[in-house]
């Protein structure tokens, strides 16, 4: 039997195109997704970034369910310091009512946006009660509350399956302690995913939402029908991370024959080295990397992204992969 893989996407919003562009992509990759195969379809919530068209995530997801049958939709994730825990609770106890066992919720601790973000949103830069939060979140999407003062309604009975994300050893204890899935952010921060993948294994402890350890690993996929235009697709997202890294993002940028001549050689390192945990060549060589992955770091199951800039040519991309992954 095949593991499980699912699709993040970012509904990227290419130069040369706009928001509205984007969104439609999104629809059609969704669609598209779930022919294909793929478990989930995620969203993330990112703020005040021309190149994304995801921050009002909730939304999104209730377009990308709407348009599709089957296929589990949910937020890769939902940054809950920018929310609270109630007003989630309804949005996705609305999305899960309407859709019913089909919505995922996967919370983040990130602020998915920098600090005029973070004001604008009427939040507390210094507050950290994510924990906390969690908890209260779980609470209204779990069994009926008749006396409490304040219920979450649409949403309590719902259980809405939550997912913790995170890119530290702080998500892992977490969901390790509260019984969750967890997902690890390892599409653009690497580093500690094996120590964090272990924590969250070893100190698990079984629940009502969860009877066993769940990991979910993200993995970067360019693949195209030869190597060479494969890694000249994959340029236009090294590209778009080192703007974003020196404090200039847009729109996702078309692909470069040149990488090194645009951002130059360190800065080549750093974005490599963060998007290490990638699959980039023909469907043989992706198989390899994603079958090496997948052995290397046995997840219970694997999320696909890759932002490109032909809308056409990620269609073509998530196709060869998912191709592959039922290979495997």
């Amino acid at each position: 039997m095949s593991i499980p893989f699912s699709l993040l996407d970012l509904s990227p919003v290419p130069e040369g195109a706009e928001t509205a562009d984007a969104i439609r992509n999104t629809l059609d990759l969704a669609r598209h997704a779930e022919d294909w195969g793929y478990r989930r379809f995620w969203l993330a919530e990112h703020h005040n970034m021309p190149g994304i068209a995801s921050a009002a995530t909730a939304v999104l997801i209730g377009l990308v369910a709407q348009a599709t049958r089957t296929m589990h939709v949910g937020a890769g994730g939902i940054m809950l310091p920018n929310h609270a825990p109630l007003t989630v609770a309804e949005a996705f106890g609305t999305l899960a009512t309407a859709f019913p066992g089909r919505i995922d919720l996967g919370l983040g601790r990130a602020p998915g946006g920098d600090g005029a973000v973070i004001r604008a949103l009427r939040r507390d830069p210094m507050a950290d009660s994510f924990p906390q939060d969690v908890v209260e979140l779980l609470d209204y999407l779990g069994p009926e509350r008749p006396g409490a003062a304040v219920r979450a309604l649409p949403g309590e009975g719902t259980n809405v399956p939550v997912w913790i994300l995170g890119s530290s050893l702080f998500g892992a204890q977490l969901a390790a302690h509260l019984g969750l899935p967890y997902a690890f952010a390892s599409h653009f921060a690497p580093g500690d995913m094996e120590r964090a993948v272990a924590v969250y294994r070893e100190r698990f402890r079984p629940g009502p939402w969860n009877d066993r350890p769940q990991v979910m690993i993200a993995i970067n996929v360019f693949a195209a029908d030869d190597a060479e235009q494969a890694r000249y697709l994959r340029t236009s997202m090294q590209l778009a991370f080192a703007r974003l890294r020196t404090g200039m993002p847009g729109k996702l940028p078309r692909p470069v024959a040149d990488l090194d001549a645009e951002i130059g050689p360190q800065m080549r390192r750093m974005v490599d080295e963060a998007l290490r945990i990638s699959a980039v060549g023909d469907r043989g060589q992706v198989k390899d990397q994603l079958q090496a992955l997948i052995a290397q770091h046995r997840p219970d199951e694997v999320i696909l992204t890759g932002q490109i800039h032909d809308h056409q040519a990620r269609l073509h991309s998530f196709e060869i992969a998912a191709d592959v992954m039922r290979s495997l």
